[in-house]
């Protein structure tokens, strides 16, 4: 997740929008799409947390997909040890890893810790799982269930502000509710707290919605399977 400058008014919480590698969008897409298939629903049902307390059980399995996905190679400088004292806390002061340049602009990887400053700690788990669904910064998005992907609809934001490049939410849209909820359940209620203050990033005045276009980086449903590229072959 990456913040953006110049596009928050003051007062507003310049949410860090955040990215992985720096590679175009389109790329991106592709390299992250073992990341997860499947979905479902926006609801998190009874495994999710809005309709209850994380388990130990959900956020070890969080756990294992921060730690499986990439997540570490931004948002803790490629070092994936929990013990790290700065675990998840994003780019950090003297290491320029998490940093990137996206054309003209410079995105940072967020710090994903549930301090209250200066990560997630603000937020809702709703707004956190909105984020990794639909790519919407979740600073800037209400804590509402979405239930469209049309801006406008379904609770869809009218004028969406997406997450930054080379975030790789295209992908991670396509992970079931319930590994979903898992890995909001680890980053907010699974890891300590680090006060770490990301800087903003840059980005464009439509807060990246030309970068996310179908073309670019696929359907936000996927195809039934087989589709045209896949086959069944045991």
């Amino acid at each position: 997740m990456f913040k953006v400058t110049g596009m928050h008014s003051a007062g507003k919480s310049g949410w860090k929008r955040f990215g992985l590698l720096a590679m175009p969008t389109a790329m991106l897409a592709g390299l992250f799409a073992a990341v997860g298939c499947g979905g479902g629903g926006d609801d998190g049902g009874p495994s999710g947390l809005p309709a209850a307390k994380a388990s130990q059980a959900q956020v070890l399995r969080g756990r294992a997909l921060v730690t499986t996905m990439g997540c570490i190679d931004c948002h803790n400088r490629g070092k994936n040890d929990p013990s790290d004292p700065q675990w998840m806390a994003g780019v950090v002061t003297g290491n320029p890893q998490g940093a990137f340049d996206i054309g003209p602009f410079k995105t940072y990887a967020a710090n994903l810790t549930p301090d209250a400053a200066t990560g997630l700690g603000s937020l809702s788990d709703r707004q956190v799982f909105n984020s990794l669904r639909y790519g919407l910064d979740p600073g800037e998005t209400p804590n509402v269930v979405i239930t469209g992907t049309t801006p406008g609809s379904g609770n869809f934001p009218a004028t969406p502000v997406y997450l930054a490049p080379p975030m790789p939410w295209p992908s991670t849209r396509h992970l079931s509710d319930d590994d979903t909820w898992a890995i909001v359940a680890y980053l907010k209620h699974g890891i300590k707290a680090v006060s770490n203050t990301v800087p903003d990033s840059d980005g464009p005045p439509d807060h990246w919605a030309g970068s996310y276009a179908d073309a670019a980086v696929g359907p936000k449903t996927l195809p039934a399977y087989p589709a045209a590229g896949e086959v069944f072959a045991p």
